[in-house]
Order: structure tokens, then sequence, then C-alpha cells
């Protein structure tokens, strides 16, 4: 049975890297250090990923001195800890502003080919550059003028870049260290490998579920647990003030309410759950999506009742628990 269970799993993660195109195929030189599972995520040709740029992107990620006011970096929605998010249902910018959605992990966010809940922006270097204006408040110009008055900084960005600290490069810099951010190395990826005691029966049992019964994996593919797609789950249904999600992108009355499928990959760590943040527990997350969603006249086809038992519900939490990745992290020190 458990041998049975490792081939179908082995399978699905091969199926999965072909269905999802973003994905490249393993690189036989990656020119920058990684221990996941994963392949290596495609570099634009205008900003491939090296060492001494992700190193720059990663110390620019921690630093405050890119914001606004001064008063938070990057980090300040983005936690390792808490699966690069930020632990809450939605946050605040600088300014005091509310978002409407829920912070993203940025976990394998190099794989994606859109991002935000709708899809808006088409590179990552693009959503960086929106990020740093409308969540942290800054004036690009500003806060790259400020970077290059630290001579550390300045060193790097010549060596990496050939010129200062511009409002175009730094955005590039962050790019090839949210490349880096991989969540692959987990326990059910070295179950997958062979190793049969990385994680508990309940897990492999909801594994079974996850790629059958429960339906779970018509979205969220292997081996990245998303298909990079747009789905109305019903959450917007009844709300005073509905979010058109999708819709607002793509001028298809199709996607109304339609927002990104998220990876599950570290889920255990990102909560609380869905585009607008509303559910507190990854169980009631599991639970909500098994019972076929909201009541949205254009909810997806694909959310049905799947009548599962708690005792099922929780086996998929059990799997979805072995999908946190343990890889080593060190903070940067900071110029």
């Amino acid at each position: 049975m458990i041998a049975t269970t490792k081939r179908a799993a082995l399978l699905c993660s091969v199926l999965g890297a072909l269905l999802i195109g973003c994905v490249s195929l393993p690189q036989e030189d990656v020119s920058y250090p990684r221990s996941s599972a994963l392949p290596p995520p495609p570099d634009p040709p205008d900003n491939p990923t090296t060492p001494a740029k992700a190193a720059l992107g990663k110390q620019l990620f921690f630093d405050k001195r890119l914001s606004g006011d001064g008063s938070t970096s990057c980090e300040g929605c983005h936690y390792r800890h808490l699966g690069w998010t930020d632990g809450l249902a939605l946050s605040r910018k600088v300014g005091g502003e509310m978002n409407t959605r829920h912070t993203p992990t940025l976990y394998n966010t190099g794989y994606a080919d859109a991002w935000y809940w709708d899809g808006r922006a088409r590179t990552l270097e693009g959503q960086i550059a929106a990020a740093w204006k409308a969540q942290i408040g800054a004036d690009p110009q500003r806060a790259a003028a400020l970077i290059g008055t630290v001579a550390a900084y300045r060193n790097q960005f010549q060596a990496v870049f050939g010129s200062e600290p511009t409002a175009d490069n730094i955005p590039r810099a962050l790019a090839a260290f949210l490349r880096t951010l991989s969540s692959g190395e987990s326990p059910w990826d070295r179950y997958v490998a062979g190793d049969s005691t990385a994680v508990p029966a309940a897990a492999i049992a909801g594994h079974e579920l996850f790629i059958g019964k429960a339906g779970c994996a018509s979205c969220h593919t292997p081996p990245l647990y998303t298909d990079n797609r747009f789905h109305n789950i019903g959450l917007e249904a009844g709300k005073s003030r509905p979010d058109s999600g999708r819709q607002t992108i793509s001028k298809d009355a199709q996607d109304l309410h339609a927002f990104k499928t998220p990876t599950l990959r570290s889920v255990g760590l990102s909560g609380p759950y869905f585009h607008d943040g509303s559910v507190g527990r990854l169980e009631d997350a599991v639970r909500y999506m098994a019972a076929g969603g909201g009541a949205d006249p254009q909810r997806s086809p694909l959310l049905v009742d799947r009548k599962l038992s708690e005792e099922e519900i929780a086996q998929i939490v059990a799997f979805l628990g072995t999908l946190t990745s343990d890889e080593r992290f060190i903070r940067p020190s900071l110029p």
C-alpha cells in the first residue's frame, strides 16, 4: 500500500510539472544555492538570478530604508516564520490605509506567471515595484537615493548592475531574492524521495484523499500545489461590497469573484486563509472547500460537496502539514 501511494505521489508530481507551464525543468548549472526538491524557477532574460544579486535583494528585503517613512521593510508583511505572510486577515499599509485582501505567501512566487490575487501584475519585478510604492509608501527615486548614500550598497550595486541604486534595479534585486524562496524541502518531498519514515500514516491517507475523493489536486496541482489559475469559490456571495476579483482585470464576466489559487506548500504556517483572510484555521478552510464552497451562481463547477467525514478532513490537514518546508534561512546583516 505504501509503495503504491509513493508511486502515485511521484507520478502526480511529474504530471504536475508538465501541466504547469511556468515550471522549468531542472537546470544542470544553477547559479544560486538551492536545496529544494523543486526545480529552479525560470528567470526572465533581462534579470537572471545570480548569488550576488540575490544576496543584495535579501538585504534590501529587510531594510526599512526602502519605505516611505523608514518605519517598515518588505518583511513587515512577509515574515519567514509565518510562511512569508503576516498572520493577519488584512494588513495596514504605511500611512494607515487598510488592504482589502490577505497578504499572500512569497514561497515559490518565482514560479508564477501572474501576481496578486487578481493576477494584475505580469512580472514579479512589476509586482515588487507596485508594492514598494503602494504598500510601504515609498517614493522609489528618493528611496534609491537614500540607499545610494550607503557605501557598501553602492559597491554592491556597482558589482551587480554596474550602476548606482535606482528605482529600476532595486526591484530587480528584490525579485532575484524572492526567486530563491522555495518551499520544496518538506517531509512529503522526503517521503516521495524514498524516506518511508518522513510522514505519519494519517498524512498518507490524507494524500490519497487529496488526489482522489476530495478533488483537491484539480486546482492545487503538484508539485507546486497550485494551478496558477483563477477560481470563484463562493466567498464574495452575499457581501455588501463584494470584490470582483479577476474580472476587474480580465473584463470577462466568467471571472467575477474569481481569485488566484494559492499554493499549499507551507500552508500550515500562512493562516488565516483565502483572499479575504476570512478563515482562521486550516481545518476550517479544508472543511469549507470540501463542502463545495459558498453559494455563488458563478462558483467554479470543480467545487462540489465531497461528503467528507471529520476524520477524512483531519487526514487531509495532516497531509498538508507535511508540505511545510524546513529549509535553512539566515537573516542578513545590513550595511
